[in-house]
């Protein structure tokens, strides 16, 4: 008995799909990583453009659905926040 042409097509797109979020994901923890560490370097010109590139991605994997909208955004104001806080602790 032969599988469904449907079936196989949609074999193929998930695991296609499946390769595209983990990049995704892995891509937006990487970032975030870079933001982490250099909150934790004390550098705080390094963190503010690290931050703008992970904004950049984990908004983009928000509005493609592979996080969650809301995730994205609680991820984004998170790491917001602990720049800011990192940047006025300097400043002092």
């Amino acid at each position: 008995m032969g599988r469904l042409k449907s079936g196989i097509k949609r074999q193929k797109q998930s695991l296609k799909r499946r390769a595209r979020n983990r990049h995704v994901r892995s891509t937006v923890k990487t970032a975030v990583k870079e933001v982490r560490s250099a909150i934790e370097e004390k550098s705080p010109e390094r963190a503010s453009e690290a931050l703008s590139r992970a904004a950049s991605l984990i908004s983009r994997a928000g509005s493609k659905r592979v996080l969650h909208r809301k995730t994205a955004a609680r991820k984004i104001a998170r790491l917001s926040r602990a720049v800011h806080m990192a940047n006025t602790v300097s400043d002092r």
